[in-house]
């Protein structure tokens, strides 16, 4: 191909884009594609959402998203205005003059990456890839995925990046139910893979984002994704540690946060909790370490802090257990326990990587029997990790049901519970979010943890 018609090839993607006749396909629409997918349509441009489950493929072309923070009038207009459709007919991904792949990067059993979505992802796009398509890959991982891992199986088609197709990295930013900032509303960090495909990926997304925040590579892109979330992680063993020792010296370490964080500089506040959930945070840190292997270079504060949040949910069962002996003169054995909150955070119904469902299964293989409540999830659903516990059914908070159990163990804090009529009808609380203080739910019988 000469030179000219590769010009031509970028040129006119460029023009589509800035006229908004491009079509955009996002492939798994879950917390992160959906709401793409939705912006990317009230921006004008037309939208098919790919997912393999036909069942919920089904129920987002019902209007029904699933999500909560979504509101299925949104999704009804961008349906109405046939600007949305989502298929699970994964043969129509060469219709898109762009794809931006949005599926899962957990970790194996072993702390390890799995890249096997983005792998069967990209086998499923090799199938149709046609000359002048955009790939834009979204999902968190290491550095160097793009380039070694999605380029190679792509070019097995015999079209080049950068020549033929145009390859991207663009981190994910959604934070779920944060009612300050939404996908429109977040920087978009762009890295491409040449100069061609940077200024097309970046003029996508600049039609329905506040700012693109272009960087050199799709490397690059991808370590500042990882950079944000072991920020994150490090900081917040670091306050779960705190919290171990100064409750061994009588400190409250909430009242010490509040006031530190009245500090103006070099300061951010973070808090603990009863362990890291989420689909970033407890995993992203761990996509690095491995990494950093091949170079032969320790990972000591990622590793460390790995260890740390993930030892809290059993520190947490044996604050609770403690709590029990000293108000009942008993353990946790043949207890029943309420866990409040099965979401990973407050006020959603995500549940990706919960200390909630471990806090569950730690607090039965002592011999307890556990319960939950969360208004957002009325029914646990299947997890790898967790299948045990799938099906099990959110309890409702009367009066006489509280009493009925020695503790009431607060995983979540969400806004919807009323903290002070559970406090004044629980036996025992162990609050591992400092919501009952916040709240004003006061009572002898409440133990931070």
């Amino acid at each position: 191909m000469t030179d000219t018609a590769q010009d031509g090839i970028a040129s006119g993607l460029l023009a589509r884009v800035q006229d908004r006749s491009f079509k955009l396909g996002v492939i798994g629409l879950g917390y992160v594609g959906l709401p793409l997918a939705l912006v990317a349509a009230r921006a004008g441009f037309e939208v098919v959402g790919f997912d393999i489950n036909a069942e919920r493929v089904d129920s987002l072309n019902r209007g029904e998203p699933g999500i909560r923070h979504i509101a299925a009038g949104d999704l009804a207009a961008e349906i109405d205005a046939g600007r949305f459709v989502a298929t699970g007919d994964f043969t129509r991904l060469g219709e898109p003059d762009g794809l931006v792949i949005c599926v899962p990067t957990p970790l194996t059993r072993h702390r390890e990456p799995d890249l096997g979505f983005v792998v069967r992802t990209a086998e499923a796009i090799e199938r149709h890839l046609r000359r002048g398509q955009l790939i834009v890959l979204e999902s968190t991982t290491y550095p160097g995925t793009t380039d070694e891992v999605l380029k190679p199986i792509l070019e097995r088609t015999g079209l080049k990046s950068g020549r033929d197709f145009y390859l991207a990295f663009s981190p994910e930013r959604e934070d779920p139910g944060n009612p300050h900032f939404g996908t429109a509303s977040i920087p978009k960090v762009v890295g491409g893979d040449g100069g061609d495909a940077l200024q097309i990926a970046q003029a996508l997304y600049g039609q329905f984002v506040v700012t693109t925040v272009p960087v050199s590579s799709t490397a690059t892109a991808e370590a500042v994704k990882l950079t944000e979330n072991i920020f994150r992680s490090v900081n917040i063993a670091l306050v779960n540690e705190l919290k171990l020792i100064y409750a061994a010296m009588g400190i409250d370490v909430w009242e010490v946060i509040e006031a530190a964080k009245t500090k103006p500089f070099g300061f951010m506040p973070f808090y603990p909790g009863p362990g890291l959930g989420g689909h970033c945070i407890p995993i992203d840190p761990f996509y690095l370490s491995w990494k950093a292997r091949e170079y032969e270079i320790p990972a000591r504060f990622i590793e460390l802090a790995g260890e740390i949040n993930t030892a809290m949910p059993r520190l947490v069962v044996e604050k609770l257990a403690q709590a029990l002996d000293q108000r009942f003169g008993r353990g946790l054995n043949g207890a029943r326990i309420l866990v409040i909150g099965a979401a990973y955070k407050k006020n959603v119904d995500d549940m990706r990587e919960s200390p909630s469902l471990r806090l569950i299964e730690l607090i039965e293989q002592r011999g307890a029997m556990a319960d939950y409540h969360d208004p957002h999830i009325p029914v646990l659903p299947t997890t790898r990790e967790h299948a045990a516990l799938a099906g099990r059914h959110s309890i409702a908070l009367t009066p006489e049901i509280v009493r009925g159990y020695q503790a009431v163990l607060i995983a979540t804090d969400h806004d919807a519970v009323d903290y002070k009529a559970l406090v004044a009808q629980a036996q025992l609380v162990i609050d591992t979010r400092n919501i009952c203080e916040r709240t004003g739910a006061i009572g002898e019988h409440v133990v931070k943890a």
